[in-house]
């Protein structure tokens, strides 16, 4: 199982995980269902578990590929949810369907996240909570013990290639300090001139999409990631 292998790399980094080993996982994000299916090919020739990042216009502004288009797609890699939505709840039977280990969904929605937690584990997924560079630790500590993750934006989410903002790391520094247990990933605009800065917040894994999907290589860029 993804989880296993995850919690021993990430939850006692500074003893068990050197910082070459860090988990770079690479996050799909598309409006096109053959391009996500293409994505998904060319990332298992060099890892076994991917994000596959959902926007439905409303949450943020831009769409991903839709449920039905997702309902058709067959995965052979292991894989996690982003879902940049306003109604989580909507989009898990379909990831159930298609052997999802977990679903991370926003803190800055509108909903009872009692709810969502609940609907997610009753479905037999892992509860990942994401949080946008403006929130403050103070407003989602609530949730942080009811969660399996905390994965911290470093970009306005909703479009590939945004700019990464530095501004997080801090926040993560002192997230890691108050809980130093718990899994922690980061998501946008990493890039190998940063990815030094990034390693050094303390977190568990870094997704990285266009670095890695957008490269002439991308298992290349990939493997320069995880050394850099």
């Amino acid at each position: 199982m993804f989880s296993v292998k995850y919690k021993k790399i990430c939850r006692d980094r500074s003893k068990t995980c050197p910082l070459k080993n860090m988990m770079i996982v690479p996050a799909l994000l598309t409006d096109k269902i053959d391009d996500l299916a293409k994505m998904i090919e060319i990332c298992s020739g060099f890892t076994d578990f991917v994000q596959i990042d959902i926007m439905d216009g409303r949450f943020v502004a831009s769409r991903s590929v839709s449920r039905q288009d997702l309902s058709a797609l067959k995965i052979n890699i292991g894989h996690e949810a982003h879902l940049m939505v306003d109604d989580p709840l909507e989009w898990l039977d379909v990831f159930v369907k298609l052997g999802c280990k977990r679903i991370i969904y926003h803190f800055e929605i509108k909903a009872d996240h009692n709810l969502i937690i609940e609907e997610i584990r009753k479905k037999g997924m892992e509860v990942g909570l994401a949080v946008n560079p403006g929130t403050k630790l103070d407003g989602f500590a609530g949730l942080v013990d009811k969660v399996d993750s905390v994965l911290f934006m470093s970009v306005i989410p909703g479009f590939y290639g945004a700019a990464f903002m530095p501004q997080v790391l801090p926040k993560i520094k002192e997230f890691k300090k108050l809980y130093p247990k718990k899994i922690t990933g980061i998501d946008g605009g990493i890039k190998l001139d940063n990815i030094k800065a990034v390693r050094e917040s303390g977190v568990g894994y870094i997704c990285v999409g266009s670095a890695i999907l957008k490269a002439a290589n991308p298992k290349e860029a990939f493997n320069l990631l995880r050394l850099g």
